[in-house]
């Protein structure tokens, strides 16, 4: 993954991502997620891919809009416990370095200076839906849903849902989707004020063109200020939680719930 030498776009081409797809076609600029075979869940060079595609759309002044999706049948169900969850427990200090690429690939993102679009093809769970939660933005396909389980994992989920559930939600809906842990579908989603859109598979693509071609219409300086103004309250509630939640969640690793929890699935999914 290249470095850049200044604030200035490159060809998607010269990134060298493994973990996602960028593209660029004229005002608009998609990444997308893709590791299908994982359900798109987040490893490390993923989240660092994130961060810098977003860094490079930042740059683009060619483009206006840039759509999130992902490959298959899910949006993204999170951090990749598989590839990373063992080495994980019990060791804090490698969990603190792991979230803060997490945190990063956040921070780009909201603060990317352009209206966000989440193509929500498939199912959010966890950080998947905090991913989406991130955009402005969401269309979701009408067969997908929502969940967050990681009460049921040994994980707080403080990387947006604690955040913003609240303020997109409700507290009281924000409480139930985050200790009950059940799936919210997507026409459920729509009523909880968690996306813009649901719509069918098949209209999918159709519904994220014309609002891609909606929000490119709009004046860019103008329409990255008003974003900075609607940030306030994402911004405030993220900026004062998140490096605690850090530091929590990491010096969680070596409590019994925690390491109990994540052993757990790990022998679930490998039995």
């Amino acid at each position: 993954m290249a470095e850049p030498d200044a604030p200035v776009a490159v060809d998607p081409a010269e990134l060298g991502f493994e973990r996602i797809r960028y593209e660029k076609d004229g005002h608009r600029a998609t990444i997308t997620l893709n590791r299908p075979e994982v359900l798109n869940a987040f490893d490390f060079r993923m989240l660092r891919e994130l961060a810098r595609a977003c860094e490079d759309a930042s740059w683009d002044d060619a483009i206006r809009v840039v759509v999130v999706t992902g490959e298959g049948r899910a949006f993204c169900v999170g951090a990749d416990l598989r590839s990373w969850g063992a080495e994980l427990v019990d060791n804090p200090r490698a969990y603190w370095k792991w979230f803060g690429a997490f945190k990063d690939m956040h921070d780009r993102l909201r603060e990317i200076g352009k209206p966000t679009l989440a193509r929500v093809q498939g199912i959010a769970v966890g950080g998947g839906n905090e991913l989406q939660l991130a955009c402005d933005l969401a269309v979701m396909v009408d067969d997908a849903f929502i969940r967050h389980v990681g009460p049921e994992h040994g994980s707080v989920p403080a990387g947006g849902a604690t955040q913003w559930l609240p303020i997109l939600a409700g507290d009281r809906r924000a409480r139930e989707i985050l200790f009950l842990c059940e799936e919210i579908p997507a026409r459920q989603a729509l009523e909880w004020g968690l996306v813009n859109r649901v719509c069918p598979r098949a209209e999918l693509d159709a519904v994220v063109d014309e609002l891609v071609e909606k929000l490119a219409a709009k004046l860019p300086q103008t329409i990255r200020y008003t974003k900075q103004q609607l940030n306030w309250w994402r911004d405030i509630s993220w900026h004062e939680t998140v490096g605690h939640a850090r530091d929590w969640l990491a010096l969680s690793m070596r409590s019994d719930e925690a390491k109990d929890a994540i052993r757990t699935f790990l022998e679930r999914r490998d039995g």
